[in-house]
């Protein structure tokens, strides 16, 4: 699939409202953005928050976020995101993106991956 330049955008807008609404303990609004399989598995935005606040305390209270590339990883379209968590330690976030039938973008999981800061020593 080729990725438009309003892609990208969309993409990122996604990503950016969904960390908004982490921020603000909005459980609603963060698990709107989230795909129709997401939304199944946890059912409901409360369950959903909950797995956010004990699982991925980087993406629910990031002290920065920087995007990096939207890639393909077997076969999803996958931006990745340079975070850092609350304790100050650099992880990368691989979010699933999932584009829907009227065309918008939906976030169909989000991968935590460490960051080795031994590459700088």
């Amino acid at each position: 699939m080729e990725i438009t330049d309003s892609d990208r955008t969309a993409i990122r807008f996604v990503i950016e409202q969904q960390l908004h609404a982490f921020q603000h303990d909005n459980a609603d609004q963060a698990f709107a953005f989230a795909s129709p399989a997401i939304q199944a598995q946890f059912r409901n935005p409360q369950t959903f928050m909950r797995m956010v606040k004990s699982g991925y305390a980087p993406v629910y209270r990031p002290r920065s976020v920087i995007f990096e590339g939207i890639t393909t990883i077997e076969g999803n379209i996958t931006q990745i995101l340079l975070l850092l968590s609350p304790n100050g330690k650099p992880v990368r976030g691989l979010y699933l993106m999932e584009k829907q039938a009227n065309q918008t973008w939906k976030i169909n999981g989000c991968v935590l991956i460490p960051v080795d800061a031994d590459i700088f020593d």
